[in-house]
């Protein structure tokens, strides 16, 4: 029977010194980064699991829940526990942003589904089995879409590899060296036992890895006996060596953990690093708005006044503010609009902007058709505050006016000059006689 992870987000704001809230006399099974891949990922069970913080208060209340319902579900749905404080990589790469953070791992263990139901025993329990009832019937339709754990060699094929890139003496050069995008390489010998340890986690990382970055961090992987050039190259001395290779630099050593979750950490911080900023786009049509928004976890969206009533320099100043923010959170990976004041009215009313105090900003979720409003000011400080809350999941939301985005209209993209006021047709004064006007007629 399969195990089900469930994780919700509640934020945490009472900071005490808490140690560790789960001990082995529990039922409640402690996870970490070196234990996560073979119990959960691996796994054919069902399980429940928490990310929680020491310190956190939510977390502390749910506890004596959590440590109920792995006690009644024993023998039927494991339920585990993360100190994701303590391992920061692991709820990383999950997107744990708030604690307590309870997640479900169904079906496919690589795609985790958020937990939204209540934090009694008897809610987790009744989650959990309903849970399970959904992945029995897919397995009784022959849809079991669960996780290989691929622990055989590369010789016998087994395991997912699609999306490791098997580089030789011949396309090394040709693929890495130059290339735009980021690599992380294994140099391997296939009789290695650390290095059969390794491919799971590897090409798992992989498939992860290519989906978070769109492809710009690459996994390789390097068979050191056969291309013996590029290992005397890269003074390969032990199997597996895993070196990183980024453009008009030296490659450096991997030294960090051998798990799947830190491994993709890594790769992920590689990615923000060499990221350039997000664009700013101009809302000018609805596929610019949607495009936008549905590609990112959320979006924000700037309303600055009319440009008569800043001219070009005033424009040019909040958007290098929105720049300026765009840079500073890029590895959020959030998109960036914004609209002139009036231009799209049915937008500003469903946000609760509408006619008054410009510039406004506001930060959607378009899966969750849910929005925060800048409450502080329209600056670097102000901005940055508002933002800062949101990535940590607090901050007061409210659902999108109509529970979905208004009409969009199609309109010309800013010119970047000052703004002209309408000209006035000339009246042509030579057929009046002046002399007859305030006369009254006969």
């Amino acid at each position: 029977m399969s195990l089900l992870f469930i994780v919700g987000t509640v934020s945490c704001t009472l900071f005490l010194a808490v140690n560790g809230l789960y001990s082995a006399s529990d039922d409640v099974i402690e996870l970490t980064p070196t234990n996560f891949n073979k119990e959960v990922i691996q796994s054919e069970s069902l399980w429940l699991v928490e990310f929680y913080a020491p310190w956190c208060g939510h977390c502390q209340r749910l506890t004596p829940e959590w440590k109920k319902a792995a006690t009644a579900l024993k023998g039927v749905v494991k339920v585990g526990a993360v100190d994701a404080d303590k391992h920061q990589s692991l709820g990383g790469q999950y997107g744990v942003r708030g604690f307590p953070t309870i997640k479900i791992f169904g079906a496919n263990k690589n795609k985790a589904e958020d937990y939204q139901g209540g934090r009694t025993s008897d809610a987790i329990v009744d989650a959990a089995l309903s849970a399970l009832r959904s992945l029995v019937k897919q397995r009784l339709s022959g849809r079991s879409g669960g996780y290989s754990s691929g622990k055989q060699s590369r010789e016998s094929g087994g395991g997912d590899k699609k999306d490791v890139i098997e580089l030789t003496d011949d396309s090394f050069d040709k693929n890495v060296i130059n290339s735009d995008d980021v690599w992380m390489v294994e140099f391997y010998a296939p009789w290695c036992g650390h290095c059969k340890n390794l491919e799971p986690e590897w090409a798992a990382a992989a498939t992860e890895v290519k989906e978070q970055t769109k492809g710009k961090v690459k996994l390789a992987a390097v068979d050191a006996t056969v291309n013996q050039m590029l290992a005397s190259r890269y003074g390969i001395r032990g199997f597996p060596t895993i070196k990183i290779f980024q453009k008009g630099e030296d490659p450096v050593d991997y030294d960090g953990g051998r798990t799947r979750s830190d491994i993709i950490a890594r790769a992920l911080d590689l990615f923000s690093d060499n990221a350039p900023p997000p664009e700013l786009l101009e809302i000018t049509s609805e596929d610019v708005l949607k495009s936008t928004c549905d590609a990112h976890q959320l979006c924000i969206i700037s309303v600055l006044p009319h440009i008569l009533d800043t001219g070009a320099s005033g424009r040019n100043s909040y958007l290098d503010v929105m720049l300026k923010m765009a840079e500073k959170y890029k590895k959020k990976m959030w998109g960036w609009l914004w609209t002139e004041a009036g231009a799209q009215a049915d937008l500003e009313s469903s946000l609760g902007i509408g006619g008054f105090g410009y510039p406004a900003m506001a930060a959607i979720n378009a899966r969750k058709m849910k929005f925060a409003l800048l409450k502080g000011s329209f600056s670097e400080q102000g901005i940055n505050e508002f933002l800062r809350e949101l990535s940590v999941g607090r901050g007061s939301t409210a659902p999108v006016g109509g529970g979905a985005f208004p009409k969009i209209h199609s309109v010309e993209p800013w010119d970047g000059k000052d703004g002209e006021l309408p000209v006035e047709d000339d009246i042509d004064l030579s057929d009046v006689d002046l002399d007859d006007w305030g006369k009254d007629e006969l």
